[in-house]
């Protein structure tokens, strides 16, 4: 089964537009401004429509970082970075999963999300 791979408009970044429009100002290389999209995953989301968006980003960031909160969050996650391994694997990219948790701020209270970086070995 084929899939098309997202369509979203890629993010700009203002704070690095305005640092080019001053003159005194070096700019950044490109290697150390780029930064991940944070996928973040319910219990409801589909695996396969994140899998979609974990290997799109992949593909054009070089790195995707995904986030789910919660037992059901993480079971839907984990299948949507398996699925995504697959997807990528077919454009010849052997994608790996660092996971780890995180320690995040949500309506004032303390949570522990569960932190899967996606990216090529």
């Amino acid at each position: 089964m084929q899939t098309a791979p997202p369509r979203y408009a890629p993010l700009t970044d203002e704070a690095e537009a305005e640092a080019e429009a001053e003159e005194n100002v070096t700019p950044v290389p490109v290697a150390v401004a780029k930064r991940s999209d944070i996928l973040k995953v319910s219990s409801r989301s589909r695996p396969s429509a994140v899998a979609g968006a974990i290997a799109g980003v992949v593909r054009e960031s070089g790195r995707a970082e995904v986030q789910a909160i919660g037992a059901g969050a993480a079971n839907q996650a984990i299948k949507a970075v398996a699925i995504a391994r697959d997807y990528l694997a077919e454009t010849g990219i052997n994608a790996v999963c660092l996971p780890s948790f995180i320690d995040v701020v949500i309506d004032e209270e303390d949570r522990t999300a569960l932190r899967m970086i996606v990216e090529p070995r």
